[in-house]
């Protein structure tokens, strides 16, 4: 006979299985108490008749967890938890019009709080856990990219899009130290991610990896000035002069290594200082990508 679980209790000579869902998981990371204080700092349960802000809470994280598109349909998701929802700290489903004016009436700084509070605690405890490869360069390590939010455009006319589509845009900037953001901005869907990028404030030293679509000319030329790396890829049409060739080492991926400085007159101006072009060999994709 296998052993029992040593998560198992006994009642009336049978085994019950204590689980814990994956959701349940992700709650115990807000500890009651904790949040029970911010609720009470910003008096947000002020004439709350039975629907508690962590009942909010719950289905608002389903709502991300689940892709939920409606009210109705956090509310019936939840409903078909019945049962397992005390695992969660909720006593039933709520209300499409209870959760509808909770999130119409109750204040937001509460959970921008619970944003910041978690946020400190996880760096405190190194939550997400440091980086197990020790990169071999000592320099600060970040991401930078964007994301697109849909929203309704008949809640928020500000916020269109495209014709029939409205949306934000969260610009992260992503510390590899602990894998959490150091910045956040949200804005308009058509703010163009290149123009967020000197919102950010980086210290002398970092490197900021991005994809293509932060390219620009202008920007290169201020950060180098400003001593600030950046690792991207190269416009498939720049225009540039090979200065040098750097030796490659044998026995890797690097196909070529040379410093080149762009011989466009609009890039001459914008950026005047030697670049590093580094060809590698993928072999996922079977191609090469510059940078």
């Amino acid at each position: 006979m296998a052993g029992a679980s040593p998560n198992a209790t006994y009642k009336e000579g049978k085994a019950i299985i204590q689980v814990a869902s994956l959701f349940n998981q992700l709650l115990q990371h807000f500890p009651r108490t904790e949040f029970g204080a911010l609720v009470k700092k910003n008096d947000a349960e002020r004439c709350a008749k039975g629907f508690g802000c962590w009942t909010q809470l719950v289905s608002m994280l389903f709502c991300q967890l689940a892709h939920a598109d409606s009210l109705r349909e956090i509310c019936n998701g939840l409903g078909c938890c019945l049962g397992k929802l005390v695992h969660l700290g909720i006593g039933k489903a709520p209300n499409k019009s209870t959760l509808s004016y909770a999130n119409e009436h109750r204040p937001a700084k509460l959970y921008e709080d619970l944003f910041y509070t978690a946020l400190k605690r996880f760096r405190d405890e190194e939550g997400l856990g440091p980086r197990k490869k020790k990169f071999r360069f000592k320099n600060k390590l970040l991401s930078l990219d964007s994301t697109t939010i849909s929203l309704c455009l008949e809640l928020f006319p500000w916020a269109k899009f495209r014709r029939a589509k409205g949306g934000v845009k969260a610009h992260v900037l992503l510390d590899h130290d602990d894998y959490l953001p150091s910045y956040v901005l949200i804005t308009e869907a058509k703010r163009s991610d290149v123009k967020m990028a000197d919102a950010f404030t980086l210290n002398p030293g970092s490197i900021v990896a991005m994809d293509r679509g932060y390219s620009d000319y202008g920007l290169f030329g201020k950060w180098t000035a400003e001593e600030i790396y950046f690792v991207t890829r190269l416009k498939e049409n720049a225009v540039y002069q090979v200065v040098e060739e750097c030796v490659v080492p044998k026995d890797r991926n690097i196909r070529s290594d040379q410093l080149i400085r762009f011989t466009g007159v609009q890039a001459q101006k914008d950026c005047p200082c030697l670049l590093r072009r580094v060809v590698v060999w993928d072999r996922r994709t079977n191609g090469r990508s510059c940078c």
